[in-house]
């Protein structure tokens, strides 16, 4: 059985980076993977960008309205289908996620997410809370603090101070920048969390 894959880390975990990797290992090998971006990700246009460089076009950019398994049977049908990559996971909504699921149980299509499993306020957004619900294989993609310790957090700067308020989605180098913090780091940098 095909299995919904979420594999999440903090900002510069190369989550991007190993999306592209690995689509790039199934077209080599003559399969047909699809790659899906949340429409509401802005900052590469219709491509998928990783910090190092990498990218290239999504097969689908997926509307917050849009039915996940109606805009991928608009692109290819499911049974010529090898793998679903999806770019910014956290941005699906719940629905979206469980249509995934779908397309890895009942299509026998693996579904691959990538994304963050919470926000700059250290609460989750409601894709990622939905895929660490439901999905099979959960992984954890590391990076690094600026003190060497495993950042774990995504503090949001705004005007060259870090913020603990406004709204969950700021997309990164427009609207706001992120630095990961581990949690010694981002208390000291960003204040006390609190839970919604």
């Amino acid at each position: 059985m095909a299995k919904l894959y979420f594999r999440y880390g903090a900002m510069n975990s190369s989550k991007t980076a190993l999306l592209l990797t690995a689509a790039y290992n199934y077209e080599e090998r003559d399969q047909h993977p699809v790659i899906v971006k949340p429409g509401i990700d802005t900052k590469a246009g219709e491509d998928v960008s990783s910090r190092i460089g990498l990218s290239r076009a999504v097969d689908v950019l997926l509307q917050a309205e849009d039915s996940l398994i109606e805009r991928l049977e608009a692109h290819r049908p499911l049974d010529a289908t090898d793998a679903v990559f999806i770019d910014e996971a956290q941005f699906l909504t719940p629905a979206q996620v469980d249509e995934a699921f779908v397309v890895a149980v009942r299509h026998g299509v693996p579904v691959l997410c990538y994304g963050l499993r919470g926000d700059f306020m250290t609460r989750s957004f409601p894709g990622s809370l939905r895929l660490l619900e439901i999905a099979h294989a959960i992984e954890e993609l590391k990076t690094i603090c600026r003190c060497g310790s495993k950042a774990m957090f995504n503090a949001r700067i705004v005007g060259g101070r870090f913020v603990s308020h406004g709204a969950q989605v700021a997309i990164d180098g427009q609207q706001a920048d992120y630095e990961s913090l581990c949690g010694r780091c981002y208390l000291a940098e960003v204040g006390p969390i609190a839970s919604a």
